[in-house]
Formats: C-alpha cells, sequence, structure tokens
C-alpha cells in the first residue's frame, strides 16, 4: 500500500485494510441488519395486532352503548304497545258483530294481525342482517396494505406489489409478502391488491 503525500493513506485503502484484518466485521454488520430487520418487522406486526384490536373494541363498545339505549328505548315501547294493542282488542269487540260478553274476539282478531306483522318484520330483518357487514379493523387493513405498498417499492421493484422471493428486498427492508399479517379480502392469486 502506498502511502500518498501528505502522509495519510486513502479512504478506500482504510477501508479494505478494515475488512480485510476482520472478516467478520462485514458479516456481522449484516447479521446485526437482518436482526434488527426482523425485530422492526415484529414489533409492526404487534403494532397492527393492537390497531386491529382497539378498533375492534371501539366499534364492539359503541355498539353495547346503542345496545342499551335499544333496550330501554324497547321497554318503553313495548309497554305502550301493550296497553295500545289491549285498547285495539277492546275497539275490535265494539266492532265486531259479535253477541254481547264474547269480547275476546277482539282479542283474537288483534293477535292475527300482530303474527302477520310480526311474520313481516322477521322478513325485513333477516334481510337487513344479512345485508350488514361484520365489523371489520377496517384502519388496521388499510394500514397493513400501506405497508406493503411501501415495503414493495423499497424493493426496486416499482410496481408496489412487493418482492416474491425472500431476501429480495433492498438493504433494511424485508419481503413484502411476510411482513404483512393481514391482507384484504380482494387479493389477487398473485399476490397482489386488485
Amino acid at each position: 500500500m502506498s502511502v500518498p503525500p501528505g502522509g495519510q493513506r486513502s479512504d478506500r485503502s482504510q477501508e479494505t485494510h478494515a475488512f480485510g484484518a476482520n472478516p467478520r466485521f462485514g458479516q456481522q454488520n449484516i447479521a446485526t441488519a437482518i436482526t434488527d430487520v426482523s425485530e422492526r418487522v415484529v414489533v409492526l406486526v404487534r403494532e397492527e395486532v393492537e390497531l386491529a384490536k382497539a378498533e375492534i373494541a371501539e366499534k364492539a363498545a359503541k355498539l353495547g352503548r346503542g345496545a342499551v339505549v335499544a333496550v330501554a328505548a324497547g321497554i318503553f315501547f313495548v309497554t305502550a304497545l301493550v296497553l295500545v294493542l289491549i285498547g285495539c282488542a277492546w275497539l275490535l269487540y265494539y266492532v265486531l258483530p259479535v253477541p254481547d260478553f264474547a269480547y275476546f274476539w277482539g282479542f283474537f282478531a288483534m293477535a292475527a294481525i300482530l303474527l302477520v306483522l310480526g311474520v313481516l318484520a322477521g322478513l325485513i330483518a333477516a334481510k337487513v342482517v344479512k345485508k350488514s357487514a361484520p365489523p371489520v379493523p377496517t384502519m388496521a387493513i388499510e394500514e397493513a396494505r400501506l405497508i406493503r405498498e411501501t415495503m414493495g417499492s423499497g424493493s426496486g421493484s416499482g410496481s408496489g406489489q412487493g418482492a416474491t422471493t425472500p431476501g429480495a428486498g433492498a438493504a433494511g427492508t424485508a419481503p413484502a409478502g411476510a411482513a404483512i399479517p393481514f391482507a384484504p379480502a380482494h387479493n389477487t392469486p398473485d399476490g397482489g391488491a386488485s
């Protein structure tokens, strides 16, 4: 190794000397980087799971509060409805051409009307329940999708779909498919989001 004028070695010769003197130095840096990336991926996955749990808990709490208020309203409504139905049954007895003291016919007529209304309400409720979506952690899924796109763009593919082979990512990133536990339900078979 030659020393340039001024008595200082060039940076390149120092790097060569540093790596040449200790060949494990580069391997240790790579191992440290891989360990660091792995730990960050684990933390990222845990944070995504916690986000999903928090989002579901928040939606469930809102649903629970709404259910409590609905039950209270339902109790008042049912009590009022019972009184109205008794009144309607007596009114039907008065309108129907039945002999005196045969008031039970008014109650039977009212029961028949209520059965028809109950069947109609049950059919409508079944249709609404089928159309309603289950509580899905949309924020966590969106965050996972953004992370996947970010990791995919970091691998140099440019398509935003991520690397498909292990170790294909750039330094400091992990393969996009391995880092994301949540994927949108509308993924295509090739792994890209449609």
